[in-house]
């Protein structure tokens, strides 16, 4: 995975609660087994009607770019699917806003390198009216103090992350990745031991 510590980008709205895994990649997706190519299928139903692109929706919009989607209350709900933080990746969001997000999806996202931040409700209110009145408008996002910010405004708000992963995060680390690192220190520790 790549490093995070910040990231300032543009943001894309999707005031839409309770956006579902399968809303997020449909299941009829879900054959291959690799990370690879998700992105192209990411809310599916919603950016393709009748096997074209639907103008209506936000992320055929170009007036609407940038790596943090900010979505409404209650994001990520549903199946369990690891897919859904897959295709997110896969199409480049790196970070997701909502006032609440689905525990195993969290998880999900967390383990591929994709950073949920949870705000109050009145704060992603805020943030989406932000946006959509000035889609130019950067989202700073800093891993490290635990806090986003919206540039230009008084908007600005601490948000909660687990240790173990917000180092993993900063570090680039997989749960793999994590235990290469301290190979040393496990070795230390089993040569310790006495049999």
């Amino acid at each position: 995975m790549e490093k995070f510590t910040t990231l300032t980008s543009r943001a894309i709205p999707l005031p839409i609660e309770n956006i579902d895994t399968d809303q997020i990649i449909p299941a009829r997706f879900l054959k291959a087994i690799s990370k690879a190519g998700f992105g192209e299928n990411l809310f599916r139903d919603w950016r393709y009607k009748d096997g074209k692109e639907n103008a209506d929706f936000v992320l055929n919009n170009t007036t609407y770019q940038g790596k943090i989607l900010v979505a409404g209350d209650n994001f990520g709900c549903g199946s369990s699917r690891e897919h859904a933080a897959w295709a997110l990746t896969d199409y480049g969001f790196k970070v997701i806003v909502s006032s609440y997000f689905a525990d195993i999806f969290k998880g999900n996202a967390l383990n591929n390198g994709l950073l949920p931040v949870q705000v109050s409700p009145e704060v992603l209110k805020e943030m989406l009216s932000v946006i959509k009145a000035n889609p130019q408008t950067n989202v700073i996002v800093n891993l490290e103090e635990q806090y986003i910010a919206v540039e230009g405004t008084g908007i600005k708000e601490s948000f909660e992350i687990d240790a173990y992963k917000k180092m993993c995060l900063m570090n680039g680390y997989d749960d793999i990745d994590f235990l290469v690192s301290n190979k040393d220190k496990i070795e230390a520790f089993e040569a310790s031991r006495t049999i």
